[in-house]
C-alpha cells in the first residue's frame, strides 16, 4: 500500500509550489512498548461504533500506536539521559578542577613576576 506524503515546496516564479511525492506506507505490527498503557481493542470499538469501518479503525489504532511508539520515552529512555547527563557533569568537574590549577599557577607566577619587578625599580 503507498500514500501520498508532503515531501517538500519549491520556489517558481508564481510562487511556492507544494512537491508531492509517492511514498510506500510502513508497517507498525510492532508490540507496544512499556511507556503507556493503550487500548486498541477498546479504541476500535468505539470508532466502529461511532461509525467508521473496522477497517479504518484498525487503522487509526495502529497509527496511534506507532506515534506513541516513536514519541514517548520510556524509563530507559529516561535512565539513558540520565547515565549521560551524570558522564557530562563529571567532566565538567574534571574541567572545573583542571581550571582552578592553571588559575592558581598562574596566580602565583603572576605574583612572583610583580615581585621580581618591584625588587628591580
Amino acid at each position: 500500500m503507498s500514500s501520498i506524503v508532503l515531501s517538500a515546496s519549491a520556489a517558481t516564479p508564481f510562487g511556492t509550489a507544494i512537491v508531492l511525492v509517492e511514498r510506500p506506507r510502513r508497517s507498525y505490527n510492532r508490540p507496544m512498548t512499556e511507556a503507556i498503557a493503550f487500548d486498541t481493542h477498546r479504541f476500535v470499538k468505539r470508532l466502529t461504533d461511532c461509525g467508521f469501518t473496522e477497517q479504518q479503525a484498525e487503522t487509526l489504532a495502529d497509527e496511534h500506536v506507532a506515534l506513541l511508539n516513536a514519541n514517548l520515552a520510556t524509563k530507559a529512555d529516561i535512565a539513558a539521559v540520565k547515565a549521560d547527563i551524570a558522564k557530562v557533569e563529571a567532566k565538567i568537574e574534571t574541567v572545573k578542577a583542571d581550571l582552578l590549577k592553571w588559575m592558581f599557577g598562574a596566580m602565583i607566577a603572576q605574583g612572583g613576576l610583580i615581585v621580581t619587578l618591584v625588587k628591580l625599580l
